[in-house]
C-alpha cells in the first residue's frame, strides 16, 4: 500500500505544475458546484440529470453526481495538489465524455457550443496526470514522508 501511494504522490514537477492545477483546479470546481449545488448560477443535481437525461446520458441522475462529482473534488484535489494523478484521471474521462457527448458535433469553437474548452481542460488534465503535482502541493509532502 505505502508503494502505491509513494507512485500516485510522486512527482519531479516543478512550479509549472502549481501554475497549472490551481486555476484548472478553480474551473473544475467551480463547474462541479454548478451541476451538484446549483452555485454559480448552475442547475444543480436535478436540472442536471434532467438535461444529462434528454442528451441520452441516462441514468441522469448518476452521470450528474458522477461529472459534478469528478469536477467538484478533482477540482479541490488539484488545488492543493492532493492526490493529483487520479484526480487528473478522472477529470480527462470526463472531459472526454463532455467532448464527445455534448460538443463534438458542434465543432471546435466555443462560440458555437463547440469542444475548444473542454479540449483544454483534457490536455491541462493529462499533462498532470503525467507530471505530477509539483511543488507547493500536499503530494510532494506525502512523497517526501514515504520516501523516507
Amino acid at each position: 500500500m505505502k508503494t502505491l501511494i509513494a507512485k500516485l504522490t510522486s512527482t519531479d514537477a516543478g512550479w509549472s505544475a502549481l501554475a497549472l492545477r490551481v486555476p484548472v483546479g478553480v474551473i473544475f470546481a467551480a463547474h462541479g458546484a454548478q451541476k451538484l449545488f446549483g452555485w454559480f448560477g448552475g442547475y444543480g443535481l436535478e436540472g442536471t440529470a434532467g438535461w444529462m437525461d434528454s442528451i441520452g446520458l441516462s441514468p441522469g441522475m448518476l452521470m450528474a453526481f458522477l461529472a459534478g462529482a469528478a469536477e467538484f473534488f478533482g477540482g479541490l484535489a488539484l488545488i492543493i495538489g492532493l492526490l493529483t494523478r487520479p484526480a487528473a484521471a478522472a477529470l480527462s474521462i470526463a472531459m472526454l465524455v463532455a467532448i464527445f457527448a455534448v460538443h463534438f458535433a458542434n465543432g471546435l469553437f466555443m462560440a458555437n457550443n463547440g469542444y475548444e474548452f473542454g479540449l483544454a481542460l483534457l490536455a491541462a488534465s493529462v499533462s498532470l496526470l503525467f507530471s505530477g503535482a509539483g511543488k507547493l502541493s500536499v503530494d510532494k509532502l506525502l512523497a517526501g514522508k514515504l520516501n523516507r
